[in-house]
């Protein structure tokens, strides 16, 4: 039995389909179990990360778990608490879910989020790893209103290029670690095959949806008033700003085979991720 905590999340929710597809059995952690909308022969269970209280029950006659917590500015310690009651439990081995970056400066506050869950993990005496996944190609989910609005996509990071990562990728990697004790003491950083800046992102989305796509770029020093008139809340759009800015400045030009190393095969590209979502923007 795995679990997986954040499970209705990104990554949680391939994650869970991708095990379920391999007939591992898997318990879902929610607020609302009554509610849930899992597979078929997926338990859920009641986990509400301001309420410890919770994690041990989720924990019981678990072999891994997979720990995505709420790092961030309201962050209580709940990656150490999940850990704590995962040991507690008798669980084997977990699979924390961090980010590209973590504890580098240069990202300034969301790089320390992730740094005392890592070092939970670490320390925990289980078999551990740790995931740092680059940005999703599935933010540019957010390109779908002004597209339908016939309006210009937003270019937040100048001219920075970065390897966007698949969540499907990520989720497979998950998997694989939470299955196999080749993974353990290993911190994975996951990206995709190519570098490339937001405009050329753009341009691999309209080669699949088949008409131009429109970029503006705005600036740095407008991309808070920006993301503010938005409607984004003030913590976000802080975090979002120093990320944006890492990207920017060069800092996220990385590339690693971590992929292929766990997978066997090269990560899956941009436009791959887009054909595969092409009726999301059509």
């Amino acid at each position: 039995m795995i679990l997986i905590t954040g499970a209705t999340g990104t990554i949680g929710s391939a994650l869970l389909a991708h095990l379920v597809a391999d007939g591992v059995s898997v318990r879902a952690t929610t607020r609302d179990p009554a509610n849930a909308s899992f597979p078929a022969g997926v338990e859920a269970v009641h986990v509400d990360y301001r309420d410890p209280d919770t994690f041990a029950p989720a924990m019981a006659g678990i072999e891994a778990a997979f720990l995505n917590g709420l790092p961030g500015p309201d962050d209580t310690g709940v990656d150490a608490a999940l850990v704590e009651a995962a040991r507690a439990a008798g669980v084997r081995r977990v699979v924390k879910l961090s980010i590209i970056g973590a504890g580098d400066p240069r990202l300034g506050e969301p790089g320390r989020w992730h740094v005392p869950g890592e070092e939970a993990v670490r320390e925990s005496g289980l078999e551990w790893t740790i995931l740092r996944p680059n940005t999703f190609a599935s933010n540019t989910l957010s390109w779908i209103e002004p597209l339908r609005a016939g309006a210009p996509v937003p270019n937040l990071t100048g001219e920075g290029r970065q390897a966007v990562v698949d969540p499907r990728d990520v989720a497979e990697v998950a998997a694989a670690a939470l299955r196999g004790e080749a993974h353990h003491g290993r911190t994975y950083t996951l990206t995709g095959p190519i570098l490339q800046t937001g405009r050329e992102q753009a341009g691999a989305l309209a080669e699949v949806i088949g008409r131009p796509i429109t970029v503006t770029d705005i600036a740095e020093d407008d991309a808070a008033d920006f993301m503010r008139s938005a409607g984004l809340p003030p913590a976000f759009v802080e975090a979002a700003a120093n990320g944006q800015s890492f990207i920017r400045h060069g800092h996220n030009e990385l590339l690693t085979a971590d992929i292929e190393h766990v997978l066997g095969r090269p990560p899956r590209s941009y436009a791959t991720w887009a054909a595969d979502h092409r009726d999301s923007f059509a």
